[in-house]
């Protein structure tokens, strides 16, 4: 292991990074806010630091296959404590370190929990920023710096696969990596743009319009308002947002694969998609109608179920309604489909469609061998076959996830005096990278002990660097290597 490699390259990410406070010094520049200083110092710091880990170890060696992961890990822990710095400076924020840090994690692993009240009083610098972390989160800084450490002589192949979401990471769009990182972020921006000018040709101000693409392109919830998109109280608000957190569900290899050929009807030649289509729906019509049934004066709640619907499913996590006043059959279908989450290779969170369409498929090849003993059932995601190794993976994922989940649950409980409801969304919200829980975190995370805070945030990492590229670093086998 090159730990002078490994730290080359955590630093070359920080000082990257640092750039990432100038957008929000041009707001608060602009609306002539007190946190242009609390930026300033974020920045020095944050890029004093990742020089200082850079220059003396600059050189041209190459990473080693598994330093991915040590690098990932350490990129991820050093963003969540320097993006926490503006936090912890902020004017009349009066955060604790744990809260500062928690709220930049969550940003940057796109989850969406918040400790944060008041919002709408809040500075629009500070605003920004913690929806600028999320959108940097989305697609993934390290594949953002992929596309241009061949300048600094970096290879990026080992970062890229730990980064990538989704159980197929060897799968490249380009024949060179570099290639396609760029690919990857064409058509994040491009989405993003068409989303900011979306929200503001249906009414937000530009400053929310731009704020809130971010939000949803990354699928993280992040919002300017404490009342979240129900703030603007707008059906044509709502549809944009739905129609972008649905793309932004969709497998970005496919998205380009669209675009290269420019050919739409891709999206429903793809298994995965399909699926992805019909559990909307499924969860859509299931939420509305038990709302239907429970809805006084003969309302019928079709705008709220499908919004709601689409940003758990997704796990985008916006809000327009509090879903804890809904019956509990409706908040628990809801929390259930933020498991699933999106397609592989997407922005969504969750243990991803497409394992759980192999665990589906999986099951029932055993059904038909006990019926057919000596039958050979070979498993397809529609035409293409699927090989034993990639089916062992996918259930060692799901298996791993189950154990993790309810390790945290009964932790969570056992530090803390939480009630089961609570706890197990909690979990569910964070290690899905979903935000918005149930019961005592329906609104935010604040009330929260400081150990349950740090317990999330290890979920938060878990989730969105999909399990084994954090837990491979705690093995004895890694650090032997």
């Amino acid at each position: 292991m090159h730990f002078s490699v490994i730290f080359r390259v955590t630093g070359t990410l920080l000082t990257f990074f640092s750039a990432t406070f100038i957008p929000p010094m041009l707001v608060a520049l602009y609306f002539q806010e007190q946190t242009l200083h609390t930026f300033s110092i974020a920045l020095i710091l944050t890029l004093s630091v990742g020089l200082a880990m850079w220059l003396p170890l600059r050189g041209d060696r190459e990473l080693r296959g598994g330093d991915g992961f040590l690098i990932t890990a350490l990129f991820y822990l050093g963003l969540g404590l320097f993006g926490a710095i503006p936090f912890l400076l902020a004017p009349n924020l009066d955060l604790l370190f744990v809260d500062a840090v928690f709220e930049s994690m969550s940003g940057l692993t796109t989850t969406g929990a918040t400790v944060l009240v008041n919002l709408d009083d809040m500075p629009k610098s500070l605003l920004f920023y913690r929806q600028q972390l999320q959108w940097f989160g989305g697609m993934g800084i390290i594949v953002l710096a992929v596309a241009i450490f061949p300048m600094l002589g970096i290879g990026g192949m080992q970062l890229y696969r730990t980064e990538s979401p989704g159980p197929v990471k060897d799968n490249k769009l380009t024949p060179r990596i570099t290639e396609t990182a760029k690919a990857l972020w064409y058509i994040y921006v491009f989405l993003t743009v068409s989303c900011a000018i979306a929200y503001w040709l249906a009414g937000m101000s530009v400053f929310d319009a731009i704020s809130h693409s971010f939000a949803t392109v990354a699928i993280g919830g992040f919002s300017t308002h404490d009342a979240s998109i129900g703030f603007f109280d707008s059906a044509l608000i709502e549809a944009v947002a739905c129609v972008f957190m649905v793309l932004s569900g969709i497998n970005f290899g496919l998205h380009f694969l669209v675009w290269r050929r420019k050919n739409p009807f891709l999206y429903f030649a793809d298994y995965e998609v399909r699926t992805y289509f019909l559990v909307l729906l499924f969860v859509a019509v299931a939420v509305v109608s038990i709302l239907a049934s429970a809805a006084p004066n003969n309302d019928f709640p079709l705008r709220e179920g499908i919004f709601q619907t689409i940003s758990y499913a997704t796990t985008t996590g916006f809000v327009t309604e509090n879903v804890t006043q809904w019956p509990a059959s409706a908040g628990t279908l809801l929390l259930l489909a933020a498991f699933a989450g999106g397609c592989a290779g997407s922005t969504a969170g969750g243990i991803k469609l497409v394992r759980v369409l192999m665990i589906y498929l999986q099951g029932m090849r055993e059904v038909r061998r006990l019926i057919h003993p000596n039958g050979v059932f070979p498993i397809k995601l529609g035409k293409t076959p699927v090989s034993d190794r990639l089916i062992e993976s996918v259930w060692s994922f799901f298996s791993v996830y189950a154990l993790l989940f309810f390790f945290s649950v009964v932790v969570i409980m056992f530090i803390s005096e939480i009630d089961f409801l609570t706890a197990f969304s909690a979990v569910g919200a964070t290690l899905n990278n979903l935000g918005p829980g149930l019961g005592g975190v329906s609104e935010n995370y604040a009330s929260l002990d400081t150990g349950v805070k740090w317990a999330l945030m290890f979920n938060m990492m878990l989730g969105r660097l999909e399990i084994f590229t954090l837990l491979v670093l705690l093995t004895p086998a890694y650090w032997r290597r």
